[in-house]
């Protein structure tokens, strides 16, 4: 009797048995804080030598006063991600549904955007203070194809227009099936607008200037400076005069604006609700943003 129990007990968990797919392995470096970006690595490796500047140089230097003419291919900078073989990578961009993060690539996208500045901005003379470099906008985000987390992926980017004070920069995100590069191995284009502004002043100053060289880059300049110019003239429409009756309005909304925010910072039990304080915070280099 004991032997029967004994195979009823094994065959019992034979019917049990589950065959569960095994997960796959992943590497041990993937921990919060341990991976960084190709970008970031770029970023750091552009910019080091910018910061080292900025902390040796007093911001009573002299301005740049000679500008400089640069090619957009002379701040023509990329960067490769690996995703075919890095797993770490891979996990870095994918989100729970196997699709791409876009957001972690459009901060990618801006900071090589400001590294790309950077570049275009700087001159030879390490006895004049850096310019303070900001991003001001943002075009139109157009995205040609879905992008993969599976395949390897390039971000490239130059400066295509200068104007005085600010600049666009053209970026790409190139992700070819094959091996040979074609043209509609484009997934997304955006172009990033920065603007320049003096350190001690805060006032807006000159950048160097740009030399397109083939016809591609002299219709890039061109398109650049024909969204310029619509800029412009939308913010001349958009500028209330101050005998208009919207004039008014918008001063009295400002008004109660701040008025809230007033509140909020002295009494925030008396503030109201469905109001939110936006605190005086500061960014990388100390300026408050918001």
């Amino acid at each position: 009797m004991e032997g029967t129990s004994g195979e009823s007990e094994t065959q019992r968990k034979k019917e049990l048995t589950v065959n569960v797919p095994v997960p796959e392995e992943k590497p041990f470096t993937l921990w919060p804080g341990k991976y960084h970006s190709p970008v970031t690595a770029a970023l750091w490796h552009a910019s080091s030598s910018f910061a080292q500047r900025a902390r040796n140089v007093s911001m009573d230097s002299p301005a740049q006063i000679t500008l400089q003419s640069k090619t957009p291919e002379e701040n023509r900078t990329s960067v490769v991600y690996k995703f075919s073989s890095d797993t770490s990578l891979r996990e870095e961009y994918r989100n729970p549904w196997n699709l791409f993060r876009i957001g972690k690539l459009l901060e990618d996208l801006d900071a090589l955007a400001g590294t790309i500045a950077v570049k275009h901005c700087s001159d030879s003379d390490h006895t004049t203070r850096p310019l303070l470099l900001v991003t001001a906008s943002v075009d139109k985000i157009s995205t040609k194809k879905r992008l993969r987390v599976d395949v390897d992926l390039e971000l490239a980017g130059s400066v295509t227009w200068v104007g005085r004070s600010s600049m666009e920069i053209r970026m790409e995100v190139i992700q070819p099936v094959r091996e040979l590069r074609e043209k509609d191995d484009v997934a997304l284009i955006a172009n990033f607008t920065f603007v320049a502004r003096d350190w001690r002043t805060q006032k807006a100053a000159p950048v160097n200037h740009l030399v397109p060289q083939t016809e591609e880059e002299k219709q890039l300049f061109a398109m650049g400076a024909a969204r310029d110019a619509h800029r412009k003239k939308l913010r001349m429409g958009n500028q209330l005069s101050s005998t208009s009756p919207f004039a008014k309005e918008y001063n009295d909304r400002l008004t109660q604006i701040l008025r809230e925010g007033r509140v909020l910072c002295e009494m925030p039990a008396l503030g109201d609700r469905n109001s939110i304080l936006m605190r005086d915070t500061r960014w990388t280099w100390g300026i408050l943003f918001g």
